[in-house]
């Protein structure tokens, strides 16, 4: 009997409302946003031979990299694509296959003009109101090329959504420059938002500081993002390069509220995200579109960004940006009053 009432209420709270629904479906990528799965044989080699069901295999194929330093016997690198060392490595590494890339791309641009063909004379009519709607709330990527530590916070005024993946002095060799805990400490990202979410990426000891921040900047943490990470053939990570006793093969962002924050979008996406390792730092796209269905259209800011980083309806800060390209006019005024026509540090 309790064990059905249990069943019954817990396939109540399951249940979405008429308004879940409807968020839901506004947010939901288009036809022509569909990914293309990799094949687990690897090659086309290996999926010939072991795949003898299916005679042609839709998935996408690697293309091994055969050097003359490559020993073959080896096996594969541990790190494959991310390796500092390709042009000495011995083990073997890959790339997709371009037969295939080329097939994928016309796939997907047939699927594109199927669906603009399809939706032509009502996109004309009925969407007219909605298109101008998205325009006049997507606007392009901004940045500034700044020192975080020493930019007047007050310049930029205020965001909903803030994201940052500090520097964090972990110990260890890094090809960027890191910020004490003390540094940290003393960001004023109380200035940049009353209400609304912080998105605080964490490695290794910075768990334990990152919460501590969370604290001090005036959050509470409410969820924890995790990041697990697979190599270029689609496995997971075992030979990551962060670690002291275990290899790391996943990543932690650290969710934080702060205020009263209104009119965001709940259980849209889980916490768990699987993706690809690329560049040192360089964090997982899917992030964005996480957090743009969680608070669509609104302002949002990313501190210790890079050029890879900016997208639209983001402000990116980071001293590896490209000088200054500002949208907003509100802050663009506000800028250059302060700072001129040049950089500010």
């Amino acid at each position: 009997e309790s064990k059905k009432l249990g069943e019954e209420i817990q396939a109540l709270l399951n249940h979405k409302s008429a308004r879940e629904k409807t968020i839901i479906e506004n947010l939901k990528s288009n036809k022509t946003a569909q990914v293309r799965e990799f094949c687990e044989w690897v090659t086309k080699h290996e999926c010939k031979r072991g795949n003898v069901k299916n005679g042609s295999c839709k998935k996408l194929h690697f293309r091994k990299l055969i050097y003359a330093h490559t020993d073959a016997q080896l096996g594969d690198c541990s790190f494959l694509n991310t390796c500092f060392h390709m042009e000495t490595c011995k083990y073997v590494h890959y790339e997709i296959d371009e037969e295939d890339q080329r097939a994928h791309m016309r796939m997907r641009q047939r699927q594109a003009a199927s669906v603009r063909a399809k939706n032509s004379a009502a996109m004309l009519v009925s969407d007219s109101k909605n298109l101008a709607m998205t325009k006049a709330n997507l606007t392009p990527p901004q940045w500034i090329q700044c020192d975080i530590r020493k930019l007047d916070f007050d310049v930029i005024g205020k965001f909903t959504v803030i994201m940052a993946d500090p520097p964090w002095d972990i110990h260890m060799e890094l090809p960027y420059g890191t910020m004490t805990d003390d540094e940290m400490k003393k960001m004023g990202i109380e200035k940049v938002q009353d209400d609304g979410f912080i998105f605080l990426w964490v490695t290794g000891r910075a768990v334990e500081l990152g919460r501590e921040l969370l604290r001090i900047w005036g959050y509470e943490r409410v969820d924890d993002i995790i990041w697990v990470k697979t190599n270029q053939l689609q496995r997971l990570i075992r030979t990551g390069r962060t670690g002291h006793w275990l290899n790391h093969g996943k990543e932690h962002c650290l969710v934080g509220v702060k205020g009263n924050p209104v009119g965001f979008n709940r259980g849209l996406d889980c916490d768990i995200i699987v993706s690809e390792v690329r560049d040192t730092s360089h964090k997982p796209d899917e992030i964005y579109g996480m957090i743009e269905r969680l608070s669509p259209g609104t302002r949002k800011l990313e501190l210790f960004g890079r050029e890879h980083n900016t997208q639209n309806n983001w402000l990116t800060l980071g001293n590896q940006l490209p000088g200054v390209h500002l949208e907003w006019e509100d802050v663009k005024t506000k800028y250059f009053n302060r700072y001129g026509m040049a950089l500010p540090f």
